[in-house]
């Protein structure tokens, strides 16, 4: 079982990471510390912490590789650190697997808050057994049934599949190709106007409003989460 408590911080920055280690035991949570990718790879294999924070500009190498060879080990949340702010640059790494991405320079409270929503979803899905609440909206994987106000509701089976998507993983960003590739087939990754079709009429069967959605919520330009709080 991962530590809870252990988040391992790969950065190169000195000043950054020291920031990272003393604000993060501060608030009751351990530390380690990789100032390279072959480090950090090193202390993920032999150690088992609940949270990645990673940056992408290692003297080593590039930090999406460490978002590859962790999830062919380990669901854990990875937390993106970067100064790299395109969309593209953030389509990759969730596209990759991250969980979030925050852009350098980054407030303190905003990190922290990050974190903790990170693993608490962790922690619910260790919980729940297959079944996912919030407010209204109850999603019974196991039993393949979504319930709105303790009432069945009626889903195409497209629409089904992209809510149990990201019901997986309640509060990830799932990138348009992610469930355009997941939904559709590799061959659809083109082709967001089916996604964005598909996640209207989801949304009108769901959201009280679909023009402020309450469960689905959208990463412009990147793709969809769903809401955890």
């Amino acid at each position: 079982m991962p530590d809870k408590n252990a988040i391992l911080i790969i950065e190169d920055d000195v000043h950054i990471s020291q920031m990272l280690q003393s604000s993060l035991k501060i608030n009751g949570y351990q530390t380690l510390y990789a100032p390279t990718l072959d480090v950090g790879k090193r202390l993920f294999l032999e150690n088992k912490p609940a949270l990645i924070i990673l940056d992408l500009n290692l003297p080593d190498g590039d930090g999406c590789s460490m978002i590859e060879q962790v999830r062919m080990h380990s669901d854990i949340p990875i937390l993106v650190l970067s100064a790299r702010q395109t969309e593209q640059e953030k389509v990759n790494c969730f596209d990759l697997g991250a969980d979030d991405y925050l852009a350098k320079p980054f407030g303190v409270n905003e990190l922290l808050a990050r974190i903790k929503v990170s693993l608490k979803r962790t922690a619910m899905m260790s919980l729940r057994d297959d079944v996912y609440k919030i407010d209204a909206l109850e999603i019974d994987l196991a039993n393949n049934r979504v319930l709105l106000n303790s009432s069945p509701i009626h889903l195409t089976p497209i629409e089904l599949k992209l809510l149990f998507m990201l019901a997986k993983k309640p509060g990830r960003v799932f990138s348009h190709r992610q469930l355009l590739t997941e939904v559709w087939g590799a061959e659809y990754i083109n082709d967001t106007h089916y996604l964005r079709i598909h996640m209207g009429r989801l949304r009108a069967r769901l959201e009280q409003d679909s023009a402020f959605p309450r469960y689905i919520l959208t990463e412009v330009g990147i793709g969809y989460r769903l809401a955890t709080t």
